[in-house]
Order: C-alpha cells, then sequence, then structure tokens
C-alpha cells in the first residue's frame, strides 16, 4: 500500500479510538436491533396485542424514525459544541440504554425494548453528524 492508502489510518493512534468508537456504536445498534425483532419474532408472540409482523414493522419504524426527527438538531449540536465532549456524551448515552437493554432482555420487557430501540435511534441520530464533523480535526496534517 502506498502513503495516500486509507488503510494507513488504522495504524495511526489518533484514529484508532475514533475507529473503535464507530465500530462499536454500529455494532450494538445492530446486535440489539436483530436481537429484539428475532425475540419478537419468535418468543414474544402478539406483543401489545398486535400480530407480529406489525409489530416488527413498528419496531424497524422506531428506530428509523429518530432520523427523520432530530436529524436537524443533532446537526446543530455537532456544530454548536466541541466535538469529542458530544461523542462522549452521546456514547454514555449509549452505555446507559444498552445497560437499561440488557436488563429489559434478561427480564423480558418487550414493551420497554421498543422504548429503548427508539432510544438507540435517537442515540444514532446525534452521534451520526458529529462522527463526520470531527473527521477533519483528526485527518488534519
Amino acid at each position: 500500500m502506498d502513503d495516500h492508502s486509507q488503510f494507513r489510518l488504522l495504524s495511526e493512534r489518533r484514529f484508532l479510538p475514533f475507529f473503535l468508537t464507530q465500530f462499536s456504536g454500529a455494532f450494538n445498534d445492530n446486535l440489539f436491533r436483530n436481537i429484539l425483532l428475532l425475540l419478537i419474532t419468535y418468543t414474544a408472540g402478539g406483543l401489545l396485542g398486535l400480530p407480529i409482523d406489525v409489530v416488527v414493522n413498528i419496531a424497524a419504524l422506531l428506530f428509523i424514525l429518530p432520523f427523520f426527527l432530530f436529524s436537524g438538531i443533532a446537526g446543530q449540536l455537532a456544530d454548536k459544541y466541541e466535538k469529542s465532549r458530544v461523542i462522549r456524551w452521546v456514547k454514555l448515552a449509549e452505555i446507559a440504554i444498552m445497560a437499561l437493554a440488557a436488563a429489559g432482555l434478561w427480564v423480558g420487557w418487550y414493551e420497554s425494548l421498543l422504548l429503548l430501540l427508539f432510544l438507540m435511534g435517537v442515540q444514532s441520530t446525534f452521534f451520526g453528524p458529529v462522527k463526520y464533523a470531527i473527521l477533519p480535526q483528526v485527518l488534519r496534517r
């Protein structure tokens, strides 16, 4: 690989924490969403008195809805505040949400897991703009 390869970034100390943070967030989102959808499909039955296919579609909507509702606000926060601080707060929120989700999975609170899925969507919405806004600082020569 030459000096201008994008893969060279993975060996740089200043880029690795950013990459690991982004990877862990995407992993958490996808793992939680897929586990919840599998639980709803195969064990929860008709959650909230609705058919399974409707609940699965509602769960997908709950994860995507925050992107439509809060993207503008998230972009403004990414521009207004110091980016590494916003990332820390968003990641702390992710840890809290996932801790509650672990408890909800353990106990079987499927209704609360739907709310937590919405909150994970909110967290992802606020992480999205700041992860791109910090790139010029991280990749500066």
